[in-house]
Formats: C-alpha cells, sequence, structure tokens
C-alpha cells in the first residue's frame, strides 16, 4: 500500500473500533505497516497523533450521545466510547471539551468539531489541504441549498498554537461557542479544517447572514486564558451562498474553503 491508502486503512480502522480497546499497534497490523511508520504520517499529515486523534473522535460521539439523551447514564455513554470507568472518561472529555460531560449537558446543542479526517486530496503528487467528512450533512445542505453559510477561521493560529497545542485547542472551542452564541435556533456550525469553520443558517435573508457576521466580529479581540495569560482571539468572518441546481458535496466543500481563503 502508499501512504494513502495507508492512512485511508488506519481511518476507517479507527472508525470501526471506537468503541473497542484499541492501541497504535492494531491498527499498524491491520494497515500492514510498522507503529512507527504509521505514528509519522499520521502526524506529517494530519498535525496530529493516533491517540489524540481517536481520543477526539471518542469524545465527539460521547457529545452527541449527551446532547442527543436527555436521561443518560454517563457510565453507558463511557462504555459506549471505549472507556471502563466514570473517571477515565471525564478526564478525556474534559481534555478535548474543556468541560466536564454534566456541564456540557447545559449546552443548547451540538457543533461537529472534531470530524471524521479523511485522507487529503492528491493533485499531481502532492497532498493538498487536510480534508474532513462532513458527508453525513449531506441532506441538510440539500434543504437549505437557497440559505447562506457563514463562514469563519482563526486569524493567526499558529502562535497561539506555537505557545502550546492546549491553548489552540482552547482557540478553537471558543472560536465554536462564539459562533453557536451568535447562531439562531436551527442554524448549525461545523467543522471543515484545521482552523476553519461554517455554519449552515435556516435562512435566505442576506440581511439574517449580515447581521450574523457582525455579531460574531463583535468578539474579535476577547481574550481566551490558558495558564493565566490572556490570548487575544480574532476570526475573520464572511458569508456566502452556493446556489446549484445539483448540489456536489465536494464542489461545496471546495466553495466554502474559497470564500475563507479569500477573505484572508
Amino acid at each position: 500500500m502508499d501512504k494513502l491508502e495507508i492512512l485511508e486503512a488506519a481511518l476507517s480502522y479507527i472508525e470501526n473500533n471506537l468503541q473497542n480497546d484499541m492501541k497504535t499497534s492494531d491498527i499498524a497490523n491491520a494497515c500492514y505497516c510498522s507503529k512507527s511508520s504509521l505514528e509519522k504520517l499520521f502526524k506529517c499529515i494530519n498535525n496530529i497523533s493516533v491517540h489524540d486523534y481517536i481520543i477526539r473522535r471518542r469524545m465527539m460521539i460521547a457529545a452527541r450521545l449527551i446532547i442527543s439523551n436527555s436521561d443518560f447514564r454517563l457510565l453507558d455513554i463511557a462504555l459506549a466510547c471505549g472507556y471502563s470507568t466514570n473517571e477515565s472518561f471525564t478526564r478525556a472529555f474534559k481534555s478535548v471539551w474543556n468541560c466536564t460531560p454534566s456541564e456540557f449537558k447545559g449546552k443548547k446543542k451540538f457543533s461537529e468539531l472534531f470530524p471524521r479526517i479523511c485522507p487529503p486530496i492528491e493533485n499531481g503528487g502532492t497532498c493538498m489541504r487536510k480534508n474532513v467528512d462532513i458527508s453525513e450533512m449531506y441532506d441538510l445542505f440539500v434543504q437549505r441549498k437557497n440559505c447562506y453559510f457563514i463562514c469563519c477561521d482563526i486569524k493567526s493560529l499558529i502562535p497561539i498554537n506555537d505557545i502550546s497545542t492546549k491553548a489552540g485547542d482552547l482557540a478553537i472551542i471558543e472560536a465554536i461557542n462564539r459562533m453557536n452564541i451568535e447562531s439562531g435556533d436551527n442554524d448549525i456550525v461545523f467543522r471543515i479544517g484545521g482552523d476553519e469553520f461554517v455554519m449552515l443558517t435556516n435562512s435566505e435573508d442576506e440581511t439574517y447572514a449580515k447581521d450574523v457576521c457582525e455579531r460574531i466580529k463583535k468578539h474579535n479581540g476577547n481574550p481566551i486564558v490558558y495558564n493565566e495569560h490572556k490570548i487575544p482571539l480574532t476570526l475573520h468572518v464572511v458569508y456566502s451562498k452556493y446556489t446549484v441546481s445539483n448540489l456536489k458535496y465536494r464542489d461545496l466543500y471546495t466553495h466554502l474553503h474559497t470564500v475563507i481563503d479569500s477573505n484572508k
């Protein structure tokens, strides 16, 4: 297998075994490569370790279950995500979401913060941008094909990550929080890249889209706090509509990234 085939096999294995005890060596064996080769490849392309990616995907599932089940039992959700105790599950959850499962339960809506990563697109042998899978939202895209998208990305995330990857994680969570705060009850926020986020509104009104953008921008410069250090956080914000008669997921995905890139 070539590198992208190995990566695709590894990502598929992870998704199919999120509820099971899983080690990096198990994934490597399933991909017919060494553990060190898999770890280097995963880190190089996805900028995250295999272990950390697994935790984020498991906590994504946990967050969905918490939001969708008002009478959830913490241990049931822990078991569904591959954890045998409440304590180990809560530590993992807090490391990703920066709050406990009980605190998270009070959130009004769920956001696709850590979607499944897909192998990057090759173009003439060159790997392109990180590719994430939001295809499960395709039906919603079709239903709202005349509605506006609000596109955001974090200004200067690399310097924040240079302080600490944990600081970068806090910046990502804060970006999602700001978009959620200013979203309507039926608007959906999701992540489409490393520091790129999109809100699919439920409105065809351009004035509504403009107003949401301006409200998000009012948070610019407000800091996140990491180890008692205040780090200003600013988002680039722009709105767009993507109206086509035959919506194709890949074309929409490319369009959203193009809108974000043109606004930087």
